[in-house]
């Protein structure tokens, strides 16, 4: 690693801002931490799933792409946000893992810091991937990685609810008509949406379906359309559409205001299937509506398997081998159905549909979604990011209008 790459790396130690999508597990994971063993035939994976011990499905993938490269893995489960610090610190070290599973925002990071490899260097082919998902791991013009899978966020709504209240799901096809159907909902006697607007990244990475689905850019956080977005949602508290709780809810307590029942509809993502699946009432799912029409575009959750930068380049080869298998179309379908994501290929996707229709609403909506360091946004979006759940939280409380809150917000980008 060059001079300028090494300053780079210890600029981003120091600064390292961690960026969670979803819900993160937070088991201890399995294996040890140092990053490889002194075998030459032993390579490290590092991944943020500390949920899987050994002996399941995940290891056993794992062990299995080792076996058809010819050597052995060593693998660590790190919890996300610490799986960034530690991957920064042994690039620093000159100890970094074979294999580095990370969340999608943190890869601009790292690929900034001179950590991650690019498929150029490391001839990952990445042709099958949906450009729109690829795009959270491109920086500067290049790639680095392949995504594992993506989620994102759609709408649940109750089918009670809606009846009662005489609204027709197929009738909600923008902001207007939605708006529509809360007032109805709210006239029935019941609640109308849920959805987490806390200031963490949280709250930006639901606020962010409404922003685009506006026609706003993530560099004019000040513009028309972004007051728009913000309005709309600080208007539904106003008329009592959506509860003031939203201002503090996380995605799992809105998840729980809407598993009571009273509510017609939650933003969430697909995380939330199994949960849905337990709530005891008849639920659909529809992508979140763009203002005048359409699908918005929804932030992507998920990660990529990248291959960081080796002192010893001999290496890379046999990490473009378990790249390669942990990423092929079947284990591609096997691993995304045991982490509830949508496959990052229309091959694999088709399939999942196939296997499970109520999977076709998630599938349409990760079509449609965006990485959030897309547009070559990079280390830039944390930043931005921050001053947007700060506006949304300053708009939600009453403290300051949409547009002037949006407009601090965006002079403190500046």
């Amino acid at each position: 690693m060059n001079r300028s790459a090494r300053r780079r790396l210890t600029a981003a130690v120091l600064t390292v801002v961690a960026i969670s999508s979803g819900a993160t597990a937070c088991s201890s994971g399995s294996g040890s931490s140092s990053a490889k063993g002194a075998d030459s035939k032993t390579y490290t994976v590092w991944d943020p799933y500390p949920q899987f011990a050994k002996g399941s499905a995940w290891t056993d993938l794992l062990d299995k792409c080792g076996t058809e490269a010819g050597v052995k893995v060593k693998r660590t489960g790190f919890d996300t946000s610490d799986l960034t610090n530690k991957a920064l610190l042994a690039a620093q070290q000159g100890n970094s893992a074979d294999v580095l599973i990370v969340d999608n925002p943190v890869v601009s990071t790292l690929a900034e810091a001179g950590v991650l490899t690019t498929t150029d260097d490391n001839k990952l082919d990445t042709s099958k991937v949906d450009p729109n998902l690829l795009a959270a791991g491109q920086s500067g013009g290049k790639t680095y990685g392949t995504p594992i899978g993506a989620n994102t966020l759609a709408l649940y709504y109750n089918k009670a609810v809606l009846k009662k209240a005489g609204v027709d799901i197929a009738s909600v096809k923008d902001w207007a008509s939605l708006t529509a159907a809360l007032e109805k909902v709210k006239k029935a006697g019941k609640k109308g949406i849920t959805f987490s607007a806390i200031g963490t990244e949280e709250g930006s990475f639901q606020f962010l379906p409404w922003y685009w689905g506006s026609g706003a850019k993530l560099t004019e956080l000040d513009s028309s359309q972004a007051v728009s977005a913000l309005s709309l949602w600080k208007n539904w508290l106003g008329s009592g559409y959506a509860p003031n709780s939203v201002i503090n809810n996380t995605q799992t307590t809105s998840w729980q205001e809407f598993a009571s029942g009273d509510y017609a509809f939650a933003e969430n993502g697909t995380w939330q299937l199994a949960n849905a699946d337990k709530a005891g009432f008849d639920y659909g799912v529809i992508p979140v509506p763009a203002a005048t029409g359409g699908s918005a575009a929804a932030p992507t959750g998920g990660e990529f398997v990248t291959m960081p930068v080796q002192d010893d380049t001999g290496r890379y080869a046999t990490s473009q081998k378990l790249v390669s298998c942990l990423t092929n179309s079947q284990n591609l379908l096997d691993t995304d159905t045991t982490l509830s994501y949508v496959a990052p290929t229309s091959e694999v996707q088709d399939k999942q549909v196939a296997a499970n229709a109520e999977l076709k609403p998630w599938v349409d909506a990760v079509k449609a979604a965006k990485g959030r360091t897309s547009d070559d946004l990079g280390t830039k979006y944390p930043k931005i990011s921050e001053q947007m759940w700060k506006a949304v939280q300053s708009a939600l409380s009453g403290s300051e209008s949409a547009k002037d809150a949006l407009s601090a917000a965006q002079s403190a980008v500046k």
